[in-house]
């Protein structure tokens, strides 16, 4: 059987692990403030895996003495540079948005909750009531609309007292959309 060292193997792997952990992590450090605000904004599914591969190529770093810094350092940038690629496409084009990203979800509106909606994203009506009394509203009657974000936050907005212009509703493109899926759903029924 080898030789195998649980507790205490020299001085060596711990000082490589020292300095390149510290070396790596002021890289990374660097590197993420460069990309920009939206490498740590509130994270797309898309954000999430290149957090998490970045985070992985981190420990790898540290823990791994084959693994030497430069590899470690075209890991980083190859990740964030993916990141910063696929945020211009997302910004760039709406059908590449719309495939990297559900839509906001409506799953309370106009004092009703939207079941189809709310089974398709997986919440029941107690995390939603949760959510608006996190907002310190305690009625219904004073919610216009919870509606669970692209980011996987949730929104609630409470009814209008009709100050606000006709037209400039945040939830226009969603009460659209909810008209259109609406639309859909009663002409395959009347066919």
């Amino acid at each position: 059987m080898e030789n195998v060292n649980l507790f205490f193997d020299g001085w060596d792997p711990i000082l490589r692990i020292f300095v390149v952990g510290s070396l790596s992590y002021l890289l990374l450090v660097i590197l993420l403030r460069i990309s920009g605000k939206r490498t740590l904004a509130q994270m797309s599914g898309f954000d999430f895996v290149i957090t998490v591969a970045i985070g992985s190529t981190f420990g790898r770093l540290i823990t791994a003495s084959e693994v030497v810094l430069a590899e470690s350092a075209a890991a980083f940038l190859l990740l964030i540079f993916l990141q910063s690629g696929f945020a211009w496409l997302d910004m760039k084009y709406k059908w590449f948005s719309n495939v990297m990203k559900t839509p906001p979800t409506l799953l309370f509106y106009k004092g009703a909750f939207l079941e189809e909606n709310i089974r398709k994203c997986r919440v029941n009506k107690d995390e939603i009531l949760g959510v608006i009394r996190e907002q310190g509203i305690e009625s219904l009657d004073k919610v216009e609309a919870v509606v669970l974000e692209t980011s996987g936050g949730w929104s609630v907005v409470k009814k209008d007292n009709g100050t606000s212009e006709i037209g400039k509703s945040s939830l226009q493109p969603l009460e659209r959309a909810r008209a259109l899926k609406e639309k859909n759903r009663k002409d395959k029924e009347g066919d």
